[in-house]
Formats: structure tokens, sequence, C-alpha cells
């Protein structure tokens, strides 16, 4: 089929599926992937593959670059030390185990370990479409997890094929230095270009030039690295962390404005559009295996799942004493998360677009020009796993979360009143100093527009609950208020007293002013 075509169906199958989960009330991931097993059985869709290098170097620079501007930086460092053991100790674990059941079905030790490396990492669209709403300190240990664990299974993986390719074993001393090496380029990499798109977002001021700039970066931080055979996925997340604390300094407001609105779309479309074309590749792998072997695939495919499952399980469950053991600082028992808790973390931890992506790279042939051995196997059970995790976890992760009795957090909000009454009261002690040149009755004026923006963001009463109440209400009324003033301008477009160029300035206006009043449950 056309590209041109097969764009369109996948747009509209993203749309399909968003609808779906929105009024049908289940998450969209799933509807997605039904509806991409439905098309993969229409003529001429069963030959659409999810192309590897698409997925690599084109949507997941991107979806890393997003989830990175979007994750705190503080809480990323304050729990470095158990992202690092989620994204690499865990990686590394559950690939070791993967390949020993491998090894049981018959493959060999470096193919094995392909299966292993292909199945470690959780995957950050994943996460981001299937968890719901959960703390922030959770949030963002699953979040720098899924961010951090592809740059070192991708690392693993390269190691695994290279060696299958070429006939030879696999050596632990090869791994560990494939590993630091990919590590180590990425971090650079990600550092030194991220300064330089800094400065040269410093230049280019307007925001045409700045939305130009966002789009490229993730793929700019991405590439450098590659190149020097480090982790293009480690190169992004660092790019990516280290422009969300510069760029506030530099980026004009409408600059921000427009490059959140293009993020927000394009990672939406990009996500569903990955389970779409997952569920394209069920018809090919039924194929497959639809006369000889599929019930060795598919009871390989339920342990692995199984498997990946409990190791996660296992090691969560083991970390925190062990750390608890090792590390008796006060300050650590500070950071000590409840049992409960860490079973949202283990439930957490699906696999998507990007395992699939990784088994679809493994090569057809190796140097020897023979058969990749073991390829079909490492796609099927890959596809099938992903399907499994989705939908296990995906099922009964709100219920963990409800069981998990997480009490909820009010942090969010005293702080962003804090800044709100802070920015106010900074306002107000340097009015005077910054009219100089303006007359009294504009001074005043200004004056008293800043204190009642003070009285309404000191609001607050004694009780939590009564102040959620009475917030909502005035967040009700703020909102009609908006309605109104929308009324009002369309009217005036209407009788054509004010241009449609003016209604749209207005109306813009008037459209971030509501934004700023609705809470993201709203939308």
């Amino acid at each position: 089929m056309l590209g041109l075509e097969i764009a369109v169906i996948l747009g509209l199958a993203v749309l399909a599926g968003g609808l779906a989960g929105r009024y049908l009330r289940f998450p969209a991931p799933w509807a997605w992937l039904v509806i991409g097993a439905a098309l993969s059985l229409l003529p001429g869709l069963h030959e659409v593959s999810l192309p590897p290098e698409v997925v690599l170097f084109l949507f997941l620079p991107a979806l890393l670059y997003w989830e990175a501007l979007n994750t705190s930086l503080q809480l990323f460092r304050y729990d470095l030390r158990v992202i690092l053991l989620l994204s690499v100790g865990l990686v590394f674990a559950t690939a070791a185990v993967v390949t020993g059941l491998g090894q049981l079905f018959g493959l060999g030790v470096a193919v094995a370990l392909v299966l292993g490396a292909v199945l470690s990492p959780t995957d950050a669209t994943a996460v981001a479409a299937m968890a719901p709403p959960l703390p922030r300190r959770i949030d963002t240990m699953l979040k720098g997890e899924s961010l951090v664990n592809d740059g070192s299974a991708l690392a693993l993986y390269s190691v695994a094929i290279a060696a299958v390719v070429a006939g030879r074993d696999v050596t632990i001393g090869e791994i560990s230095l494939r590993f630091l090496l990919a590590v180590g380029v990425g971090i650079a990499a990600g550092l030194g270009v991220g300064y330089l798109l800094y400065l040269l977002r410093r230049l280019a001021q307007h925001p045409s030039l700045a939305g130009t700039i966002s789009v490229i970066s993730p793929f700019v931080l991405y590439l450098p690295a590659e190149v020097l055979h480090g982790s293009g996925v480690v190169a992004v997340v660092t790019g990516g962390l280290l422009l969300g604390r510069l760029m506030p300094r530099t980026v004009s407001a409408q600059s921000r404005v427009q490059g959140f609105d293009f993020w927000r779309v394009a990672t939406y479309v990009i996500n569903g559009a990955l389970f779409v074309l997952i569920g394209l590749q069920a018809r090919s792998v039924f194929e497959t295996f639809a006369d000889d072997g599929w019930q060795q695939v598919l009871l390989l495919s339920v342990l692995c799942a199984v498997t990946v499952f409990a190791v996660r399980l296992i090691w969560v469950l083991l970390m925190a004493p062990v750390i608890r053991l090792l590390d008796r600082r006060p300050s650590q028992r500070a950071r000590r998360v409840p049992l409960r808790t860490r079973l949202v973390l283990v439930w957490g931890g699906f696999r998507g677009a990007v395992s699939l992506a990784a088994a679809l790279a493994v090569p057809f042939v190796t140097d020897a020009n023979e058969d990749f051995p073991g390829r079909e196997t490492i796609i099927a059970v890959t596809f099938a796993v992903i399907v499994f995790i989705l939908l296990g976890q995906g099922a009964t992760m709100p219920l963990i979360v409800r069981a998990a009795r997480i009490p909820p957090e009010h942090e969010d909000r005293d702080e962003h009143r804090l800044a709100e009454v802070e920015a106010i009261e900074h306002a107000l002690a340097h009015l005077d100093h910054d009219a100089d040149d303006v007359p009294d009755d504009t001074r005043a004026e200004v004056r008293d527009r800043l204190e009642r923006d003070l009285g309404r963001a000191r609001l607050s009463v004694s009780s939590p609950d009564d102040e959620e109440e009475t917030d909502a209400a005035l967040r009700r009324l703020l909102l009609r208020t908006v309605s109104r003033k929308r009324e009002a301008v369309t009217r005036l477009r209407r009788e054509r007293r004010i241009d449609d160029a003016v209604f749209l300035d207005v109306q813009r206006e008037i459209d971030h002013e509501e934004l700023r009043l609705r809470e993201p449950e709203d939308d």
C-alpha cells in the first residue's frame, strides 16, 4: 500500500481507539491493539509491518525526549539509586533468567540472550499510556526506569546480535565493556549536544525558529551518540533532563505554549500508532506458526511473561531490604516506600513497541549466509508477551493502586499556591521601582490587581476536604465567566463588529485562561 494510505488508516485507527477508550471506559491501548489486529485481517493490510528503524530512530527519540522534559529532575536524582537498580540491574537479571528459559526450549545461548534483551526493558510508551494517575515519586520511578532501561537493554541486545551474526560466544567482559561505552558516550553526548541546543535556543527567539529547534532536538541528541557507538537513548534522556532545567531561562512564553501543544499531540498520535502497528503484527505471527510449532511458541510465551513478572516482583521486593541493610543513614529512612506501594512498581513493568521493534530488527541472515536461528520465534514470543502483559497487568493495575491505599498528595497544590503567592508578593515588593516611568493612577490600578490576585492565591481553609470543595467551586464559577466572555466575543464577530483576526487573537487568550483553570481530569 502507498505510504499516504497507511498514514490515513493509522490516523483513523488512532482516533477510533481513542474514542473507544474514552467512551467505553477502558484503556485506549487495548482498543488500539484490537483495531490493529482486526485491520491485519483485511486484504493488503496484513503486509504492513512495524518498521524497526522507524521506531528505534524516529518514534523512540521523540517519546523519550518528551518524557524527559516532563520528568522532575529533583525526584529523578532523589531516587537515582532505585532507578538505576531497576533500569540496569533488573534488565540484566531479567535477560539472564529469560536466556536460561530460552535455552530449555532449544535456543542457543546467544539467540536466547537476544530474546532476553528484547523482553527485559519496560517501555515508556506503554507505561505512560497504561498507568493510572500515580503519586509523583512513584510516577518518576516508573518513568525514570523506562527512560534509562532502553539504553542498557539495547546495549545488551547489540552484543548478542553481533555474537549470533559472527557465530561466536558471548562473554561477560564484552557485555560489560559495551554497556559502559554506550552509557558513557551517551551521557557525554547528551550533555554536550544538549548545552549546544540551549545556546541555539538563546539565539533563535522567534517562535517559528524555536519550534523548529524543539522538533529536531530529540534526533539531534540521538544521532551523535549512535555515530560514536554510544547509546542514543541515554543521550536523549540526558539532554532532555538538562534542557528541561535550562530552557525556562531563555524560552519565551509563546514558544513554550506552542512546543507543549505540539509535543502533547505528537506523542499521543505516536503512542496510538505504535499500539496499532503492534496489533497489525497479529496475522503474520499467527500465520507463521499456524501449522507447526505453535504449541511450543505459546508455552514459551506464557512462561516468558510469567518469568518477566516474577523476576520483577522478586527484584522489587528484595531491593528495599537490601538497600536498608547496606545504607543505615537517617536520610535513607525518609526514602522508604511501603510494601503496598512497591507492588505498584511491580505492576508498572509494561512492555511495548520498543521490544517488538528490537525483535523485528533481528537480521534475517548471519555472516555465514545462514538464516538467523530462532528469528521468527523471537518475534512471536515478543508479540505474545507484550499482549499478555498489557492485558493482564493493565487490567489489574487499577486494583493494585487502590489496594495500595496511597495517601493523597497535597504537595503539588501547596507548592503551586506557594509559587503563586511568592511570585505576586515579589512583584508587589518591586512595583514602586518598576513604575517609575508610569502615571500614579496606572500604578494604583496594577497594585489593586496584584492585591486581588494575592488574595485569591492565599485562599485557604482549615480542612483539606473543605479546601478542595472551595477550590472546585471557585474554579467552576471562573470557568462560567470564561464561557460568558467567549459568548460575548462570538456575538461581536457574528455582528461583524470585530474582524476575524481580532476574534482569533482574543479567542486564543480566552482559551489559555480556560486551560489554566481546568484540571487534567476535566479534559
